[in-house]
């Protein structure tokens, strides 16, 4: 595969292939071609046809395809396990989208797999190119803040048409937040700090036993590094939370604004041909304060790191043509998914 464009194979044409995957491989058309998007049925009338893919529905011909280096899934999460593993089993690379699968064990069953097949397999963790995290990692790194004790992101909504489906839906541990939205900001803390040595995890069903939950607290603890990291979210938020907290022993960092590539993506602004996809404004920058050595007092705005999720496929391609490490590791993922069991546990 060296020295040439990698050819890609979607499985799903809905909002995760056409919103969050498909705007950052093509804006890297010198590693990356979409070469076909399998969907049950070929619809273009909310996504429009992307020029030079074939769209198919015949899934069987897609995985033979010997063109296909990478095959990306990105359907609902109850069908993520047994797309995977078929993909694998036809020999491709797969990159399944967030939060992978459903269990420990079918994710170290699909790790075994893709070991055998001499192919990879990861989740699809883009939201490790926000630019807020990346800040609040390059804020504690410069040193500032001193021996940095606390941790806490938030990822706050207020979202009416969830809540309506709390209200009166039924729990679903597959498509309720925790697996869904939690992923997120679980994983961005072990790709920071590592695996943690032991977690609280907490989940609510403000609506009552039986209904979706609207509210999750993960607290990770790091013993050797002396750091408590929280991911938090309530979709009940009419105020946000800031998005990062970082706390230390000699300051502090709040970045109060989400990463804006969501944003943008919403409004069908696409990273291809627009400098500021995805940019904040000064008024979004957010603030540290610290105590110097001199014992003097410092504040200042800190401009937010220039990011985009075209990162992962540049660490995809890495991966794939020169035998990197692939980015999202198979222990990091199988700790998110310890962490998310442990979650639902005992939700009904």
């Amino acid at each position: 595969m060296a020295d040439r464009i990698v050819s890609i194979g979607f499985i799903g044409n809905g909002k995760g292939t056409n919103r969050y995957h498909m705007p950052f491989s093509l804006a890297l058309p010198e590693q990356f071609r979409i070469k076909t998007v399998y969907a049950r049925h070929v619809d273009h009338s909310q996504w429009p046809a992307v020029p030079g893919v074939a769209y198919t529905t015949d899934l069987g011909a897609m995985l033979a395809d010997p063109e296909i280096d990478v095959v990306e899934i990105s359907t609902p999460h109850s069908t993520h396990y047994a797309l995977t593993k078929q993909a694998l089993e036809a020999g491709k690379h797969v990159v399944c989208d967030k939060a992978f699968v459903g269990t420990v064990a079918e994710a170290e069953e699909l790790y075994a797999l893709a070991e055998s097949q001499g192919v990879t397999v990861q989740c699809y963790q883009n939201r490790r190119f926000d630019s807020d995290y990346l800040t609040a990692r390059k804020v504690m790194e410069s040193g500032r803040l001193g021996k940095v004790f606390e941790i806490v992101t938030h990822y706050d909504y207020w979202r009416e048409a969830y809540l309506e489906y709390a209200r009166n839906g039924r729990f679903d541990r597959l498509t309720g937040i925790t697996y869904g939205h939690s992923c997120h900001c679980v994983d961005q803390l072990i790709a920071w700090l590592g695996l943690p040595d032991r977690w609280h995890a907490e989940t609510r069903q403000l609506y009552g036993e039986g209904r979706p939950e609207t509210y999750f607290d993960f607290d990770l603890y790091y013993d050797e590094l002396g750091i408590k990291a929280t991911a938090a979210s309530n979709y009940h938020a009419a105020i946000q939370r800031p998005s990062f907290e970082v706390y230390g022993e000699r300051g502090t960092f709040i970045k109060v604004e989400k990463d804006q590539q969501e944003r943008d993506l919403k409004h069908f602004y696409l990273p291809a041909g627009h400098d500021d996809f995805g940019l904040d404004t000064p008024e979004q920058w957010g603030t540290l304060r610290y105590w110097d050595e001199d014992g003097r007092m410092h504040e200042e705005r800190v401009e937010t790191v220039r990011s985009t999720y075209s990162g992962f496929y540049e660490a995809l391609y890495e991966t794939l043509v020169n035998g990197v490490p692939q980015l999202v590791r198979p222990e990091e993922t199988i700790a998110q998914l310890r962490i998310l069991e442990d979650a639902t546990a005992d939700l009904r």
